[in-house]
């Protein structure tokens, strides 16, 4: 952790780095600061532009990490709703700015990944921590029980209120937090600095289960069991590692299913999720919404009514089904999939088919266990929840994917290597100039 605030390298690259240690730091806070920075970094990267520094712009890597936004664009054309439409492209547009401005900025992702995502795991830790305390400030104020603490009144979205952030776009931050400080806890060697992470992993794991996202702790599970293992160990020590995190796994899932909070949260509430609409509901499922949602996508399956007329359709469809608590409550289709295909049709679900599969392909050839974590994330939640039409799901999205395929390239420029090849160049000139004058005379 020495290296974290102090880098060698040259001032524009330091404060290139410094904005984006600041830019992760905000992630688990208010969209404002996120912005800020972000606005702050490019106008940097602009000042301090030289063409020797600008990596390739017009790549496929480029194009597929900016798809999503170009079906955006695309798809307001021909909505009903333009209106909306040119809204969505305000949100996201981080998608089409990042790998752009990480092609412009000379610094070396791929140098400071480490210390980056070291950062942000503490951020991250240091958040749970304080969402912690302030819940047992609440039930000390109010004279509970400990025991509250695992009531409704503190889990999920509960939970997350003080730092005003969704429950599952937060535990998303977790995981990635969580799987770096697993990797580095394998290899470090001093006694202290390993308890330091293996407590700041305890600390993450209990704000993940307090968080209680479905989907989200699907993931983990994955990635514990199965991506782990596969990626990091090979041989007998594979195994023995998939004996130890299945057994902790079930260990795990027994305690959370033990309390009748969380069994409410887990298991009956999935159950309604995946049940019918009935007369009598005051809540509706996602199953229920997803048949009225998949009614429209009929209509219009091949390019889908357009960007921004999602909501207008589902309001209306809402009420004509008696889906009477997701129309007041004015809710999404809650599935990335099926959004797309209302907004864009196949098209534009096939094309961000595309880029997860190829965000696969990439992780799994670089055999990068956190690469592939974001991208099954993003895949997985995108079951559940409109992972792209929210401010935090798109700068998710945005930054990491571009921060982890730019994070393994090799730099295409040094401005130390050039600073030495200058100095070379000059010592080589000074000997021939040494030489040429001897012989002169």
């Amino acid at each position: 952790m020495s290296g974290l605030f102090q880098i060698k390298d040259s001032l524009a690259n330091k404060i290139s780095y410094y904005h984006l240690m600041l830019l992760l730091a905000s992630l688990p806070f208010d969209r404002f600061y996120s912005h800020l920075i972000l606005i702050s970094y490019c106008i940097h990267t602009l000042i301090h532009l030289k063409r020797g520094t600008v990596k390739p712009l017009f790549r496929w890597r480029i194009i597929a990490l900016q798809s999503v936004f170009f079906i955006t664009v695309l798809s307001t054309f021909y909505s009903i709703n333009r209106h909306e439409g040119f809204n969505d492209w305000g949100k996201q547009i981080t998608i089409f700015l990042f790998p752009i401005f990480f092609c412009l900025n000379p610094l070396d992702i791929k140098k400071y990944r480490p210390q980056l995502l070291l950062s942000f795991a503490l951020v991250c830790t240091a958040t749970v921590t304080y969402l912690y305390a302030d819940a047992l400030i609440t039930i000390r104020h109010y004279q509970l029980p400990l025991s509250a603490i695992i009531s409704s009144a503190f889990i999920n979205h509960n939970f997350a209120e003080p730092i005003d952030m969704h429950a599952t776009f937060f535990s998303m931050q977790l995981i990635i937090s969580l799987i770096y400080l697993i990797t580095i806890l394998t290899k470090e060697k001093a006694r202290y600095t390993r308890l330091f992470y293996l407590l700041c992993c305890i600390i993450l794991t209990a704000g993940l289960i307090q968080l209680s996202s479905k989907s989200v702790l699907i993931v983990l599970l994955i990635i514990i069991n199965i991506a782990i293992p596969y990626f990091t160990f090979q041989g007998a020590g594979r195994w023995k590692y998939v004996l130890f995190s299945a057994s902790l796994s079930i260990v795990l899932i027994s305690g959370i299913l033990y309390s009748g909070t969380f069994r409410e949260r887990f298991l009956n509430e999935f159950q309604i999720d995946l049940s019918k609409a009935t007369i009598n509901e005051t809540s509706d499922g996602r199953l229920a919404r997803w048949k009225v949602v998949t009614e429209l996508i009929k209509k219009k399956p091949i390019i889908g009514y357009g960007t921004g007329s999602e909501m207008g359709l589902l309001q209306n469809a809402f009420y004509t089904h008696k889906l009477y608590n997701s129309y007041l409550s004015k809710l999404n289709a809650h599935n990335e999939y099926l959004s797309l295909l209302v907004k864009s049709g196949i098209i534009g679900f096939f094309i961000y088919a595309a880029t997860l599969i190829w965000g696969f392909n990439i992780s799994f050839k670089q055999k990068d266990l956190l690469f592939f974590t974001f991208i099954l994330l993003i895949a997985i939640v995108s079951l559940s929840e409109n992972v792209l039409d929210v401010d935090k799901g798109i700068f998710f999205y945005s930054f990491f994917f571009a921060f982890f395929s730019f994070s393994k390239e090799l730099p295409v420029y040094s401005e130390t290597t050039d600073a030495k090849h200058n100095l070379t160049t000059a010592q080589h000139f000074q000997t021939d100039f040494k030489l040429a004058y001897t012989a002169s005379k």
